[in-house]
């Protein structure tokens, strides 16, 4: 299938309908990165609604337009077919996120990476770039694809050459934030090599997506995270709450990471969105 979509309706959900037909730019790419971050949010709400999605660029750019979001496969995705369609080099990778200390580091196949080339700058004079919206309370705005380390918000990230990916790179994540790192291949991806890794993370058990609705939005001063009923905000002005009741919660999701649910919806997610917060807070407090 082609990366044909909607790209007015596209940048009319970013805020930024002047750049359609724009050259392409650094400042205009930060521009559409950091507009994504804070706009559309990364979620999984479509697995607690019984929606199986796939990782067609196609239709998690449709979904988007109409108001929802996604995890990496279909955030990055998306906007790589955006990018693309707006004139951008962009190419796609198998990156792995690693999670903690005890997971295994490498490109695992569970993320999706974009870099964009070929807009050279004082930062980066090759002009490559990390571009990533699939990493939660990751990235912000694009970062130079040039080892250091970089302040992006209440965030330090670290870059540097992977050492467990011939040729690929390492984003190192702030200890804030929700998991340790990210390495990722140099060579480019196709959807199709993501598509048997998709049905595991929809489908199984296992999955953290399955085991707990979540949602998380970024934007300049932090990340707000949440996870069942629990949500938390990640930087300036930390905190942690439990949300009451389903009241709350749907309001939460509306205000906070622009999730609009109908009524149907709802009546299905409540439910599931109570269990799962249950099962969370007794898994974490048998741990």
């Amino acid at each position: 299938m082609s990366d044909t979509i909607d790209v007015p309706g596209y940048l009319g959900r970013l805020g930024l309908p002047e750049l359609a037909g724009h050259e392409p730019s650094v400042p205009a790419l930060r521009a559409l990165h950091r507009a994504h971050a804070e706009r559309v949010p990364y979620e999984c709400l479509e697995i607690h609604l019984d929606r199986p999605t796939t990782v067609c660029p196609v239709e998690s750019a449709r979904r988007i337009v109409n108001g929802r979001g996604g995890y990496c496969f279909h955030l990055n995705g998306a906007f790589s077919a955006l990018l693309r369609a707006l004139g951008y080099q962009v190419t796609r990778h198998v990156g792995g996120v690693q999670g903690n200390a005890d997971a295994p580091a490498g490109a695992t196949g569970n993320h999706l990476v974009l870099t964009v080339s070929g807009l050279p700058s004082a930062e980066s004079p090759d002009g490559d770039w990390l571009v990533d919206l699939g990493m939660g309370d990751g990235l912000h705005g694009p970062l130079p694809l040039v080892e250091g380390t970089y302040t992006d918000g209440p965030f330090r990230y670290g870059l540097r050459r992977s050492e467990v990916e011939p040729g690929g790179w390492r984003f190192d994540h702030d200890p804030q934030g929700g998991f340790r790192g990210m390495d990722f291949r140099a060579g480019p991806a196709r959807m199709a090599d993501f598509r048997e890794r998709h049905e595991e993370l929809i489908t199984s058990p296992e999955s953290g997506f399955v085991r707990v609705a979540m949602a998380a939005r970024r934007d300049a001063t932090g990340a707000d995270v949440l996870r069942g009923l629990t949500l938390t905000r990640i930087g300036a002005d930390p905190s942690r709450i439990v949300l009451p009741d389903q009241v709350t919660y749907f309001h939460a999701l509306a205000d906070i990471f622009g999730i609009v649910l109908p009524g149907p919806d709802r009546a299905v997610l409540w439910p599931r969105v109570l269990e799962s917060h249950e099962r969370h807070q007794q898994a974490q407090a048998a741990a």
